[in-house]
């Protein structure tokens, strides 16, 4: 998300983080991150980005801050929950991932281009 202001609206920086900021702190998914205090209508979008470990680049010249996504290097997932891919097997038969459920699954996908 791009601001020109660290003072935003709590509408705003959940819109754009995709992160909602709850009495429990900020929550996506099944995964909260707790934060010190209640929420008001206008968060420090530095401040939160600090606490919840989002990138932040400020642009000088231009007046503008960058803020997040959480990072794909993370060691925390928001979810494990795959989506219900459906593919044909070798025979032709759709096969549903969702079959797998409760088992551990390595995905492997190839293409020869």
């Amino acid at each position: 998300m791009i601001i020109d202001n660290l003072t935003i609206d709590k509408d705003a920086f959940e819109a754009g983080t995709g992160w909602q900021l709850k009495a429990e702190g900020a929550c996506k998914g099944d995964v909260c991150i707790p934060l010190p205090g209640e929420p008001g209508s206008t968060v420090d979008a530095q401040q939160l980005a600090d606490l919840m470990g989002l990138p932040v680049v400020h642009d000088k010249a231009h007046g503008l801050w960058s803020i997040g996504p959480e990072s794909t290097g993370a060691r925390a997932l928001t979810t494990a929950q795959a989506p219900d891919l459906q593919l044909p097997d070798l025979d032709g038969n759709v096969f549903h991932l969702a079959s797998l459920t409760g088992q551990k699954v390595i995905v492997y996908a190839w293409a020869p281009y």
